[in-house]
């Protein structure tokens, strides 16, 4: 099936329209129910991308390289959804990804390496914490999926070990809970100073860069956003637009770069607005107001 879809991270000043496959997405989320999605490929690229609905929010998602069938899962926080849309499709499964150690990211590990034989992949930092871990990455690693070259990016601030895959080829980063639209992780284990940092790594790569994240939080993500800048008119139209998705049980993921820089606060800490909204001072810099801003967040 083929329908025109809006390409989320072209929106709102810079519309296009696109046509691209309207896949079914495999596992049952009991809250979601999400039936169809509009697939983002690279048409340039072999790689593949599909979400599977986990728990309550989570997002997992598999990767397939067409030319060889490779199979792999990003953060697979539950086995059954991951096994249902394999099963489907009549696909191993060779490779498991984590960007952290937390279970809703990483409960169907043992599940899943059991059932295929899959490789465990993760940060060196969470050896320790990560279940069935086989292969551990460090900042700045080079690792190949299939044919795909996959950059190793530590973020840290949700978590220590935190880690982001970036497909160059495919122009994908799978941020887990470091980035996600419209908002950042929670600063469980790190401070206002690594999560600056790490989201100024992810932000220094080509706008275009589409942000497969961990979670369908950006109708929330929303509404705390335009309390805090509700002048901003590219993000008031995505707002707008993240709620006809979800009016219609559809998922926000991915998103871009480019619109997150135009309208994510934990993007925007010099924004005027931001600051005059929650009292943060003009001298205050970035990392100072980027706490300030996940301090509301977390009691908005």
């Amino acid at each position: 099936m083929r329908q025109l879809c809006l390409r989320n991270g072209l929106l709102y000043g810079f519309m296009r329209l696109f046509s691209s496959p309207l896949k079914t997405l495999r596992g049952a989320s009991r809250t979601l129910r999400v039936d169809q999605f509009c697939s983002v490929v690279n048409m340039s690229s072999s790689l593949q991308i599909e979400l599977v609905p986990c728990l309550r929010d989570n997002y997992a998602y598999l990767l397939h390289d067409v030319d060889t069938g490779t199979v792999g899962v990003v953060d697979p926080s539950e086995a059954v959804p991951v096994i249902d849309a394999l099963s489907k499709k009549n696909r191993n499964l060779t490779y498991i990804l984590n960007t952290h150690h937390h279970h809703d990211h990483t409960g169907g590990n043992v599940e899943l390496k059991a059932r295929y034989g899959a490789k465990v992949i993760g940060s060196a930092t969470d050896k320790d914490r990560i279940p069935g871990i086989d292969i551990v990455l460090n900042d700045g690693d080079k690792w190949m999926f299939a044919g795909h070259e996959v950059h190793v990016m530590e973020t840290p601030g949700h978590t220590r070990g935190h880690i982001s895959f970036y497909f160059p080829g495919s122009g994908a980063i799978f941020t887990g809970d470091t980035l996600f639209s419209l908002s950042c992780g929670k600063l469980f284990e790190g401070t206002p100073e690594q999560m600056l940092s790490s989201l100024r790594k992810i932000m220094s790569l080509p706008d275009d860069t589409n942000i497969y994240c961990g979670h369908e939080y950006t109708l929330s993500n929303s509404k705390f956003a335009l309390s805090i800048e509700p002048e901003n008119e590219a993000l008031q139209s995505y707002a707008a637009h993240v709620a006809h998705l979800c009016s219609k049980s559809l998922p926000t993921i991915p998103t871009t770069l480019k619109l997150e820089k135009a309208c994510n606060p934990f993007l925007r800490t010099s924004s005027k607005e931001i600051r005059q909204m929650l009292n943060i001072s003009s001298t205050a810099n970035d990392a100072e107001a980027l706490g300030a801003i996940r301090q509301a967040k977390d009691s908005f």
